[in-house]
């Protein structure tokens, strides 16, 4: 035990030490950049400096001209420039200007034909825009760089997510550009009360990451809850939205997801309008949505696009789906283990001989058909589109084939790991899926172990850890634990339109109100 205290005491003060080293960085780097060092009139002197700033890189073009006798340089990154347009409403007019530029304001309202436009005074901020897709116009004599808007990006067409297909829905999703999805958003709400915050994050890739939610309808201290977490990130960069998901949730051991991702602009409208907050990353189609529960993780867009009825039953089925996914192997390994007065005569006759050449116990067979089919899950995704799908049905069936024919496993195990699979296919979050299938292994080991005390050993240990799961505060199986009746009309069952009145009540800010009362349909 001294040993280990010892050991914990440590480690402690390895952590804190560490977190004191990290914090003397950020204030070094802030004093750095706070005593920024100032553009000169020197043009000569600030192309130099830019030049060693990029390390004489290749793709960083400078293209010196003169307006009048005024020597001028525009400097820009070839790939994400408009060249063309640079040409035509920077160049141009400038080298055909025949007098000079008292000031810069002067040369902008005269000259330079782009709407985005501004000035800065330091070398950070020039180096920033210049990597940001910005070209800088540094100009003899002037102490200012004026940077012009009018990148060029490489970008992939608005398509249907091939991961969130529905029959009756948008077929738009969102893209890796950060403009194009919130052009999306504002497409959907177009209220002024849809807020854009942007900020950066990433100490080298600088990736712009944006908060968006709409006044009023957002808890505030929700806002700034997501607002802190994400300042706190000091990472070196930031490539997807994965990266910034694991450094925000509230319990990273958590075999749950406690962030919802989509690539729908539709689920992205819907969820802010019941007052969470969204955080899109620039360079990533997947969109965040915080706080989440486990409930909107089982829940379909068209769910909400179908009658109410229709709904209500597909969900039910869902919830049944993740049953099957989680239980079923587990609950035939023990009954055949341990139980096997539960099964009918007949039944239990076939079973065994159909197990009567079989080398293992029904655990071992189960996690051996559990493991190839994951092994062929993954492989399928992994593979080319047109033998992913081969390996994928054809490798199952002729395995699960041969398998059975050489008397590894039995027929009845090859049927039950395929319903599990198939009905692990239902589930319509892909990283809920995931944590199913994984929770699925321990709960087979415990079945063999114990039986059906094994079973619920496992089910209640898991309805523990999802009573004390938080998502941003919000209880994780809100609002049935704790109990909010108003709030359970969108939960077990998918309420009519005109029932749904009220936003809910952890996440709603001030306005409450959907819409009016007395919606309710009917002859006049």
């Amino acid at each position: 035990m001294r040993f280990l205290k010892r050991f914990l005491q440590k480690r402690q003060q390895k952590k804190q030490q560490r977190l004191e080293k990290q914090k003397n960085q950020q204030q070094q780097m802030l004093q750095q950049m706070a005593a920024d060092i100032q553009l000169s009139t020197d043009i000569n002197e600030n192309i130099k400096n830019i030049q060693e700033s990029f390390h004489q890189s290749s793709d960083i073009l400078f293209r010196t001209f003169s307006i009048g006798s005024s020597q001028a340089c525009i400097v820009y990154v070839s790939g994400l420039t408009n060249e063309d347009r640079i040409y035509e409403n920077v160049l141009t007019p400038l080298m055909e200007a025949t007098e000079e530029a008292h000031s810069l304001q002067e040369l902008i309202e005269k000259k330079i034909s782009v709407s985005e436009i501004k000035q800065v005074q330091t070398f950070h901020e020039v180096i920033n825009d210049l990597a940001g897709g910005f070209q800088a116009l540094l100009l003899e004599g002037h102490q200012s760089a004026i940077i012009i808007g009018l990148p060029k990006w490489e970008k992939r067409s608005i398509e249907e997510p091939t991961a969130e297909q529905v029959v009756r829905g948008p077929r738009e999703g969102f893209t890796e550009t950060i403009d194009d999805n919130i052009s999306m958003l504002r497409r959907r709400i177009r209220s002024p009360r849809l807020t854009i915050q942007m900020k950066k994050s990433g100490a080298i890739t600088n990736t712009a990451v944006v908060v968006a939610y709409i006044n009023g309808v957002a808890n505030d201290k929700l806002v700034t809850e997501v607002n802190s977490r994400l300042d706190r990130i000091n990472i070196d960069g930031v490539i997807d939205s994965g990266y910034i998901e694991e450094l925000i949730e509230d319990n990273p051991y958590s075999p749950f997801p406690q962030v919802l991702n989509t690539e729908r602009p539709d689920v992205i409208a819907a969820y802010l309008l019941e007052g969470h907050v969204a955080v899109l990353v620039d360079g990533s189609p997947f969109v965040m949505i915080v706080p989440t529960t486990i409930y909107s993780l089982l829940q379909s867009s068209e769910d909400y696009y179908e009658r109410y009825i229709i709904g209500t039953i597909i969900r039910w089925m869902r919830y049944l789906f993740v049953v099957i996914a989680l239980l079923f192997p587990s609950l035939y390994v023990a009954i055949l283990t341990f139980h096997q007065e539960m099964l009918p005569t007949t039944l239990i006759l076939s079973i065994a001989d159909s197990r009567e050449m079989v080398p293992f116990p029904a655990l071992i067979e189960a996690l051996l058909m559990e493991m190839m089919f994951e092994i062929l899950r993954e492989a399928g995704i992994r593979l080319p589109k047109q033998v992913g799908q081969a390996v994928g049905i054809v490798g199952a069936l002729i395995i699960g084939e041969a398998a059975v024919r050489a008397g590894i496993v039995s027929a009845p195990m090859v049927i039950v790991v395929a319903v599990t699979g198939i009905s692990s296919f239902a589930i319509p979050r892909f990283n809920a899926g995931i944590s199913i299938r994984m929770l699925r292994f321990p709960i087979i080991i415990l079945a063999g172990s114990l039986g059906l005390l094994g079973i619920m050993l496992g089910v209640i240990a898991i309805v523990v850890h999802l009573c004390s799961l938080r998502s941003f505060g919000m209880p994780y199986l809100g609002p049935l634990a704790p109990l909010q009746l108003k709030d359970i009309k969108d939960v077990l069952m998918r309420a009519p339109r005109w029932k749904m009145d009220t936003r809910p009540h952890l996440t709603g800010g001030t306005d409450r109100e959907r819409q009016a009362s007395n919606q309710q349909p009917g002859p006049n």
